[in-house]
């Protein structure tokens, strides 16, 4: 009996390899087509006068204590702390007179829309609205980030509206950037002290890189409360025969 002669299989392989390829390269046009274009880089006129740290302060500025926070408005762990933390704290420590908020301003390279987000606060600011527009920054911030635009202004532009600010007066502090070197000055500041993450808080002279909740400063405010008060006189020693 005469055997059949057993053709080898051709091996799929190069043909997979091809598949895995064109799948890898079209990933990847899609990824460059359908990313946000980098945005635009907002930097300091270096010709600019050099401009001083100031931070925006939210409760009575002759509280006894200060609570300062750096952060960074594209910070997700900032976002949450302003939206999850913040309003506790407010209500239960500043408003209440036993500390003050301090926000200064820190963007990371890390985060391209950051400045577009400060400038947008400041610029809010010059109408008296620096707060609103901080909440609402932070509510709205996947719709501004790196991730969903190229073109934050335009977002920040309507939350802009949203809080009331005259839009005009908004529109030219934020294309002429008036605040950027104030800005700059409160990173510059944070730098200085050891700030190197968002959100850092300063509590007195006690630096704490992250988030805190408003139980833990609010122990921290009432211990320093009590470190600063004045010792009770020590009671009068009769003289003696009396």
């Amino acid at each position: 009996m005469s055997k059949k002669s057993v053709q080898p299989k051709k091996s799929q392989g190069p043909f997979l390899a091809l598949v895995a390829v064109v799948a890898l390269v079209g990933g990847a046009a899609l990824y460059f087509v359908t990313r946000p274009k980098a945005p635009e880089a907002i930097t300091v006129d270096p010709s600019a006068p050099p401009a001083e740290a100031a931070g925006y302060v939210y409760g009575n500025p002759d509280a006894p204590i200060t609570i300062a926070e750096y952060a960074d408005f594209e910070c997700p762990g900032c976002g949450q702390f302003a939206v999850l933390h913040a309003p506790d704290i407010k209500k239960r420590i500043v408003d209440a007179g036993l500390a003050k908020f301090v926000f200064y301003d820190f963007p990371l390279a890390m985060h391209p829309n950051a400045m577009a987000a400060h400038l947008a606060a400041a610029c809010a600011n010059e109408q008296g609205k620096f707060w609103e527009m901080h909440d609402r920054i932070f509510l709205a911030q996947p719709e501004w980030n790196t991730q969903a635009t190229s073109n934050p202004k335009k977002v920040l532009q309507g939350i802009a509206q949203e809080v009331g600010l005259d839009a005009a007066k908004w529109n030219d502090c934020f294309d002429n950037r008036r605040h950027l070197g104030t800005i700059e000055a409160n990173r510059n500041a944070g730098m200085k002290l050891g700030v190197n993450s968002t959100p850092t808080l300063m509590v007195g002279n006690q630096m704490f890189p992250g988030a805190l909740t408003s139980d833990q400063l609010k122990r921290l405010v009432d211990s320093l409360t009590a470190a600063a008060a004045p010792a009770a006189p020590a009671p009068a020693t009769p003289a003696p025969g009396q």
